[in-house]
């Protein structure tokens, strides 16, 4: 890269009687220009230090430095205990999954759910039956403490309900049928601790199904439970209401009706409880909350106030150039001047600050959303450390790694644009033509998941395998396919999207061994010698140029 020519002031800006600027014309340099050009310089080579180089200059204690390793760790803490909690409430809901399919489900074993099936007539009532039969006897039957709910002192019955077509004929043997697509529900209600007097549905409940109209048939029902694995760690108990639905899946009308269970979790404040020792460090939880959300509002305050004086000394420094040299500033120059190490923080504050205050609502039982939550301090805690890498870049060798992955992200960018139409290419691709024959490529989430773990080497030889009994031509096809897309993406894709990088970071390695200054800002703060501590950058006010401050 060339050279920065030289900067020659152009002299003083005229000024009319009332004050303001009215040109700025071309002459000699004065002694009180040059005074205002070196305080300007000044005032740049600090804004540019780090906290302990602005400490040495004028005294100045790195608040926001301090306050940002101290977020480090409490934020760090608080994301710690709210995953511990969190762990204990995913297992205690993953766990009566299984138990809920367990209980209702006739000869459930653990398999995939995609394979839990019904194929006779018989087989559909006695799994019916069989859920029900379990339902009414559940305290006989249940080693947890569950419970059915109680509205207004009344149980919540089970709702067993069925979709089907309105009407229809249908006569496979002839090729014939008649349908009416509209679909009507029917649902019936079956109250617990009321045992059926014989097995047969039709008889017992009014129930039967017309299997070929029939859509679906859904189950829903109630369940209480208690998760007293937080008592242990003393902490408030949970009280869990698991809105359960099996459904029997028929949409198809292949002979083959899939059984599915599902589980939504509702999580109250019990109503009456009483734990030793619990409320004082639910409250110390609550004050730690308090703390984390006061620090990062802080955080936010100092960092917005720096971000706003890095673009008002932008404006100041655009306007002083073409005050005293007659140039414009380039936007690559101006964008120097915002930090985007504090528009990260200010991300990260604002998210910790959001989900600090779901988790007060949770510990409280006010609030039950969890994922908001954790999303909320997962995503803000990755940011805080990220941001470590900041304080990193003080250090000369860590600095390079730095300042390579900045000069080389652009690039990046508009070459995983290039390399992403390629990719959605071979998606769709894959999609129809792979996806009748492999299960892998059957929806196009599951080819874009497929092809990036082809990417990465992974499940190479189970990807052509399971083609090896498909048609001749659909084998061909796939061979030709895989084959092109792994050399391309792995043997060219990838190399030249390390080259990027490679060649950044060779390239700004280069810059520092031969000091090249890539910019007429760093051109112009290099020309003030003064070093931190030559006690020169203590002064009661900024200086003030036409133009630029007044």
């Amino acid at each position: 890269m060339d050279d920065v020519e030289p900067l020659v002031p152009q002299g003083p800006a005229e000024r009319s009687p009332n004050g303001h600027c009215t040109r700025c014309p071309i002459s000699s340099q004065s002694p009180g220009d040059s005074k205002v050009v070196e305080d300007f310089r000044r005032r740049l080579k600090y804004f540019f230090m780090n906290p302990c180089e602005k400490y040495r200059a004028r005294g100045r204690k790195p608040w926001k430095l301090m306050l940002q390793i101290l977020k480090i760790a409490i934020i760090t803490f608080q994301l710690v205990s709210f995953g511990l909690s969190n762990e204990m409430m995913v297992t205690f809901k993953e766990e009566n999954l299984i138990v809920f399919k367990h209980l209702f489900l006739k000869e459930y074993k653990d398999q995939r759910v995609d394979r839990y099936a019904v194929y006779t007539k018989t087989d559909v009532y006695d799994h019916i039956y069989y859920i029900i039969d379990r339902f009414i006897n559940l305290q006989n039957l249940t080693v947890g403490n569950h419970a059915y709910e109680k509205i207004e002192g009344e149980y919540t019955p089970l709702t067993l309900c069925q979709e089907f077509f309105r009407k229809g004929s249908i006569s496979p043997g002839n090729d014939t049928f008649d349908i009416d697509p509209h679909v009507d529900k029917e649902c019936i209600s079956i109250y617990p601790l009321e045992p059926l007097e014989d097995r047969t549905l039709s008889r017992d409940i009014n129930f039967s199904l017309d299997f070929k109209r029939l859509l679906s048939v859904n189950i829903y029902l109630t369940l209480k439970a208690i998760n007293l694995q937080t008592v242990r760690h003393h902490e408030l108990p949970d009280c869990y209401a698991f809105s359960i639905i099996i459904m029997f899946d028929n949409r198809a009308h292949s002979g083959r009706i899939k059984i599915n269970l599902e589980n939504n979790v509702g999580i109250n404040e019990c109503k009456d409880w009483n734990v030793a020792s619990t409320s004082g460090k639910n409250n110390h939880l609550l004050l730690f909350d308090s703390l984390v959300i006061l620090a990062c509002f802080t955080s936010l305050i100092l960092c917005t106030r720096s971000v706003y004086k890095g673009s008002q000394l932008q404006f100041h420094y655009t306007a002083f150039f073409h005050t005293y040299f007659g140039k414009t500033v380039s936007w690559s120059e101006r964008m120097e001047f915002v930090n985007g190490w504090y528009i990260l923080i200010i991300v990260s504050d604002t998210l910790t600050i959001a989900g600090s205050t779901l988790k007060i609502g949770i510990q409280t039982k006010d609030l039950t959303n969890y994922d908001v939550c954790s999303i909320l301090l997962g995503t803000s805690t990755m940011l805080v450390w990220v941001g470590v890498i900041r304080y990193l870049g003080f250090f000369k060798k860590y600095n390079i790694l730095i300042l390579a992955l900045r000069a080389a992200f652009p690039n990046v960018i508009r070459f995983s644009c290039c390399a992403g139409l390629i990719y959605l290419g071979y998606c769709f691709c894959g999609w129809i033509v792979l996806g009748p024959y492999h299960e892998k490529f059957r929806t196009l989430d599951k080819v874009t998941e497929c092809l990036f773990s082809l990417i990465n080497g992974d499940d190479l030889y189970s990807t052509f395998q399971k083609m090896r009994e498909k048609r001749y031509i659909v084998w061909l096809f796939s061979r030709l396919y895989l084959y092109s897309f792994l050399s391309l993406f792995i043997y060219m894709v990838l190399s030249l999207f390390i080259a990027l990088i490679t060649d950044a970071y060779e390239t700004i390695k280069q810059h520092q061994k031969d000091r090249v200054l890539e910019s007429q800002l760093k051109a112009f703060v290099a020309e003030c010698r003064d070093q931190p501590d030559s006690g020169k950058y203590k002064i009661d006010k900024e200086p003030t140029c036409c133009c630029c401050f007044g």
